[in-house]
């Protein structure tokens, strides 16, 4: 999972830039990377592994120049984590152009290739993002004018429809040309543009979630439809059209279960008022299921569950309270490698609030549970904590099948949920009783008003959308994410790292 933004103002971004990418760092705070470009089309990068605010320096902004910009913040989605792979990405031929990416390509293999045996470009790194740069400046070299025109934009980004399957949502900038922005057939990875009305024209901004538009004095405007590209030319002047033959919108239910900030609106879709729908659902299931519940207090697994925790407690009549006090300077435990870091991490990220606990029957509510090594931990900690009872709901179905289309989810068999039924699952992280959300009642949680077609549900009932996904495929990726593979990418990375030093 990665967040992008791009901008084409009347004024200088860099500032903007910076502002808005730290706006999305919860989407990756493994790199961060920005390319500004001034109007004689001279392009100035900043790029480097860490937080927005650890990567760009007063020396480094001041060098940023120019009018339009595009950013990234990246954690990686397979293979290791290096500065070379930090976004945007840039090539020389043609015309100058540079590019940022959230998602992940499925048929990276093929196209890798295809660019060496038919398009002859060099990659120099192993990311798909290069992949896709590559294709796209492939695909635009085939223009004869010496600076691309929107319908040359257009007609390049359909062909790249067809020849790249996956997820990906883009924002690329030609030099003093303008930014690109499109998004895959079926949109799975989120992208919305917005846009600035000033004194001397129009401002226009893309990024990954509304919240970004927000907090720049943005209006929004919409999302980009899937298969769709925007083009905005460096005078400010916006041009879209469909690029894909059958665009069909099936976003991916994990950013509204996990990965978006709930301040932001997908596809139309408010990820606040959806969480707190899964609540109200996961409450209903509890009536069901348990009618003759001794619940005490509800609470949260602090920051994503926060919103259907408040609705559960409202919607059961039990009080609310939060329990646990959150290190906010701690990355995501499931992105770390290593079950050994990923349990010392847990107990540096959340420490109980042991009066909340003592003597109480508790549920515990968290978004989803992946490995399970965190909500185990938990449990353990609220008894710890003087917990009598410790119940677990998930506002998630069990995770069992993994995401191919940006999430860096473990193997399956790291998985808690992998060929356990809940009461063996339940025995595993060590609760008194486990409850998940129904997937049907977590799709009508999210999609109320049914405005979008269907959703990428992959990871909870192996329904791949983009339909190339086999077994060979599955096995490849494992191959990549298992702990072992990335215990010797840990090792890798640090033998490279004593020989620069």
């Amino acid at each position: 999972m990665c967040g992008i933004i791009g901008i084409v103002s009347q004024s200088e971004v860099n500032q903007a830039l910076y502002d808005g990418l730290t706006v999305l760092q919860h989407r990756g705070q493994d790199a961060a990377g920005i390319v500004t470009c001034d109007q004689e089309g001279k392009f100035f990068l900043r790029k480097d592994n860490g937080m927005v605010k650890d990567v760009f320096h007063t020396r480094h902004m001041l060098k940023l120049k120019g009018n339009m910009g595009i950013g990234h913040v990246r954690y990686p989605t397979a293979g290791c984590s290096t500065s070379a792979e930090a976004q945007p990405f840039y090539v020389n031929s043609p015309f100058g152009i540079t590019l940022a990416h959230n998602g992940n390509l499925t048929n990276t293999k093929v196209l890798k290739e295809e660019l060496f045996k038919s398009d002859r470009r060099h990659l120099n790194t192993d990311s798909d993002s290069e992949v896709l740069l590559n294709i796209l400046a492939h695909e635009l070299q085939k223009t004869s004018k010496l600076k691309p025109q929107a319908e040359d934009v257009f007609k390049a980004v359909e062909t790249v429809h067809r020849r790249c399957k996956g997820a990906y949502a883009v924002v690329a900038m030609v030099a003093g040309v303008g930014v690109i922005a499109f998004r895959d057939p079926y949109g799975i990875r989120p992208v919305v543009i917005g846009k600035k009305e000033t004194a001397m024209g129009n401002d226009y901004v893309i990024a990954s979630e509304s919240v970004a538009v927000d907090s720049l004095g943005y209006t929004l405007m919409r999302d980009i439809a899937p298969g769709e590209c925007v083009f905005i030319d460096i005078s400010g002047n916006i041009h879209s059209q469909q690029c894909a033959e059958n665009p069909v919108l099936s976003p991916c239910m994990f950013e509204y279960v996990y990965f978006a900030r709930p301040d932001s609106i997908i596809d139309g879709i408010s990820v606040h008022k959806s969480r707190m729908r899964m609540g109200a659902k996961l409450a209903q299931k509890i009536k069901r299921d348990f009618p003759d519940h001794d619940i005490d207090v509800v609470m949260p697994i602090p920051d994503t569950s926060r919103s259907a925790a408040v609705q559960l407690s409202d919607e059961l009549g039990v009080a609310y309270r939060e329990g646990f006090i959150k290190n906010r300077y701690i990355g995501r435990t499931f992105i770390m490698p290593g079950q050994t870091q990923r349990k010392k991490s847990v107990r540096q990220k959340l420490n109980p609030i042991g009066l909340e606990f003592e003597g109480k029957n508790v549920l515990l509510v968290d978004d989803s549970i992946v490995r399970g090594t965190t909500s185990q931990q938990i449990v353990q900690m609220a008894r710890d904590a003087g917990a009598r009872k410790v119940y677990f709901a998930s506002a998630a179905p069990p995770v069992r099948y993994p995401n191919v289309y940006g999430i860096d989810m473990p193997s399956p068999e790291e998985f808690v949920a992998h060929d356990r039924d809940v009461e063996q699952i339940r025995e595993e992280l060590g609760a008194d009783w486990l409850i998940y959300q129904d997937l049907e009642d977590l799709e009508l949680a999210v999609n109320k008003h049914n405005d979008v077609e269907g959703f990428d549900t992959s990871c909870f009932d192996a329904n791949y959308i983009t339909g190339d996904i086999d077994q060979a495929y599955l096995d490849y990726i494992d191959s990549l994410r298992n702990d072992s593979s990335k215990s010797e990418d840990d090792k890798s990375s640090a033998v490279i790292e004593l020989h620069n030093n």
